[in-house]
């Protein structure tokens, strides 16, 4: 038997979460064949055989945290996978249904139960879905004749009345007993209000714990500005068809504000700055991370020397790394490293919000909404204008409110001039 083992992923991850097993045991296997997605606390990694074979033994199951070198399955090749290929195929003749067999629990170890519906083995699927729904899989009566306990099995199981037994004489005069603070015991669910409970994905553990981290760690606080969009929007609508015809992308909003923002960071240096003990690590390049909404949450890929790029190189990296994020296509070298963040939290219709640090970094920029509001000008006349508020959450152990309101500024004087972008950004 060969071991199948979680392989080494990448310098910073040890452990990974098994999102999917691709095959099942008992499945010939060809080698470079996906034979399970594990989730990470970055990216979702598919992991490929190694050798050809049969897929003989599954040891860790779907939801089952491992660590890089842990056993996680059994392969059997060449002479060895005939053989027990062949000897599997005879002992499922031998046992007619409803004979004694050794039943397979979820963990995979042999029960000596009978196979009667009271302990049979179940699928990865079904033992997925049973854990998400709180479901204990020896209650749960399998169609299929040789016990196998699949995922429609688990659904009708869990669509049934449950039944409760009657009180016993001594109980009728008991009152309830109200569940006590502190109590380890989750109350039972209200028939009357239903719930669902789902096992939180490991990028959605990762990322809660981060977030709170984040607010743990720094003294972080938030300031506010706003810009008036219009140039730019006057800009974008003279260039946006004779620039997507040089260049095969849109000019969006967002080379704008990465231009402005890194001629922010040329001006304020400390905003471009981590903390590492007690030293300060000032970067000199301007790595832009990119804040992208997955349906398995937040991602923030990077755009590399976003200093050196042109509004066109911006656009096609962000679209890149955009499509990569929605096809669960990004490397770990695609996210690591930013030395500042964009958030745009506009595109979902938020006005205004405050973001929270992506650390080690230092600074996060909010985009919102661009909404007409009425805005006074230098002459006293009153416009409707395109306008944006735009926040900045910064550490304050490095940064001081000067420099946080400073830097907000200048990204709306070249928001408000974009040719200041071409000579500064």
């Amino acid at each position: 038997m060969i071991e199948v083992k979680v392989p080494e992923l990448a310098e910073s991850i040890t452990e990974g979460t098994i999102a999917n097993w691709v095959k099942s045991e008992g499945d010939s296997v060809e080698e470079g064949d996906v034979l399970l997605e594990l989730d990470t606390d970055k990216v979702s990694l598919e992991i490929q055989a190694e050798h050809a074979g049969v897929l003989r033994k599954i040891k860790k199951q779907e939801g089952d945290t491992v660590e890089v070198g842990e056993v996680i399955a059994l392969l059997a090749e060449g002479a060895e996978a005939g053989a027990d290929g062949a000897s599997g195929e005879k002992a499922e003749e031998a046992s007619p249904v409803g004979e004694a067999v050794d039943a397979i629990d979820p963990r995979g170890e042999e029960t000596g139960e009978t196979d009667n519906g009271d302990s049979s083995w179940a699928t990865p699927a079904a033992r997925k879905r049973a854990r998400e729904r709180g479901i204990d899989l020896s209650k749960v009566s399998g169609r299929d004749p040789m016990g196998r306990i699949t995922t429609e099995d688990v659904d009708a199981h869990g669509k049934q009345p449950e039944t409760k037994p009657a009180p016993a004489p001594s109980d009728e005069r008991k009152l309830p007993q109200q569940a006590k603070a502190g109590d380890s015991k989750r109350p039972a669910d209200d028939p009357a209000k239903p719930v669902e409970r789902v096992r939180m994905t490991r990028r959605r553990q990762t990322i809660a714990n981060r977030l709170v981290q984040a607010q743990q760690n720094a003294a972080m606080l938030t300031t506010f500005n706003e810009v008036d969009m219009t140039a730019v929007m006057e800009v974008r609508r003279r260039r946006k068809e004779s620039f997507r015809e040089q260049h095969d992308v849109n000019l969006g909003f967002m080379s704008f504000f990465t231009k402005a923002v890194i001629g922010a960071l040329k001006a304020y240096p400390l905003v471009n700055a981590e903390i590492q003990g007690e030293e300060l690590l000032i970067k000199k390049y301007y790595d832009i991370g990119i804040a992208v909404s997955t349906d398995d949450g937040l991602v923030v890929p990077v755009v590399r020397d976003a200093d050196r790029k042109s509004f066109a190189g911006i656009e096609k990296e962000i679209a890149s790394l955009a499509k990569k994020a929605r096809e669960n296509a990004l490397s770990l070298n695609d996210l690591t490293g930013g030395t500042f963040t964009i958030t745009n939290g506009g595109i979902f219709g938020s006005l205004l919000s405050t973001p929270i640090l992506n650390a080690p970094q230092v600074g996060i920029l909010g985009m919102h909404k661009i909404q007409q509001r009425p805005v006074t000008l230098p002459d006293g006349t009153i416009e409707s204008r395109p306008m944006m508020y735009i926040a900045l959450s910064y550490d304050h152990r490095i940064i001081d409110g000067k420099e946080a309101v400073g830097f907000l500024v200048r990204i709306k004087e070249m928001l408000e001039d974009p040719e200041v972008l071409l000579l500064e950004g």
